[in-house]
């Protein structure tokens, strides 16, 4: 049968934080009445991240770890969540700058009715502790345009914690072509021209050194990645077709 939730776990060069990270979520999930897995999506890394993920697989059934040789998290994120079986399926950044205790709140029965439930830091309610000021409005000054061009309506569409249902995840992850930062963007730009429905969950959230986005180059590519989702709109290319194309 299965399980209830399932967490995704992209992983580059995580070998120190993933340990932590991995042990909070093990140890929240083993509290919970619900079944659940854990899948971490090693991502091209060039540390032990692969070793230390597989550790803790060897003392948990539930956690799984997939080995995907090229980079881009959003590669990764595609992976885990197609090979994952939930009924709800839970991307998780391997720094959990939103604590673990928070995922209830994007599960029944707190939070119902919805495909997609995305974690907002911009949200009424949400806490941000400890980000750069610089951060902050970098963030915000891409989340405009983000709105003007591709997803209208919401505050935060970068945040790294999202819930899908099962229903939904296999039908847009196949559809997913970029494998970089802005996925997000492009999955949510998909599911609300098919009709979905998301919604945003305000969260606290806290700002730990040692992003892997560089802001300069990073940015720019995000950018030219939110004309390149229209452009595949406008040429088909998210079509249920075009995916059996891709195989």
């Amino acid at each position: 049968m299965p399980p209830h939730l399932s967490i995704v776990v992209p992983a580059h060069n995580e070998e120190l934080r993933l340990p932590g990270s991995l042990s909070r979520i093990l140890e929240h999930l083993r509290q919970q009445t619900f079944s659940w897995e854990v899948l971490v999506v090693e991502n091209g890394s060039s540390d032990r991240t692969a070793e230390v993920a597989e550790r803790f697989a060897q003392a948990a059934p539930g956690l799984r770890v997939l080995r995907e040789s090229q980079r881009g998290k959003g590669l990764a994120v595609r992976r885990g969540m197609l090979e994952a079986t939930g009924e709800y399926r839970f991307i998780c950044d391997a720094d959990l700058s939103m604590p673990i205790d928070q995922i209830n709140r994007f599960l029944p029965p707190e939070l119902q009715d919805y495909d997609i439930a995305i974690a907002s830091r911009e949200a009424a309610g949400a806490v941000r502790y400890g980000e750069p000021f610089y951060r902050h409005w970098v963030g915000r000054a891409f989340n405009l345009i983000v709105r003007l061009l591709a997803v209208p309506g919401f505050q935060d569409t970068q945040c790294g914690f999202k819930c899908f249902r099962g229903e939904a995840a296999d039908v847009l992850f196949p559809l997913q072509r970029l494998h970089g930062w802005t996925f997000d963007v492009e999955l949510l730009f998909v599911a609300l021209r098919r009709g979905y429905r998301v919604v945003e969950v305000p969260i606290p959230w806290y700002y730990y050194p040692g992003s892997r986005i560089s802001i300069l180059r990073d940015s720019l590519a995000m950018f030219t990645d939110l004309f390149r989702i229209r452009r595949n709109w406008r040429r088909g290319l998210y079509s249920t077709e075009a995916a059996g194309e891709r195989g």
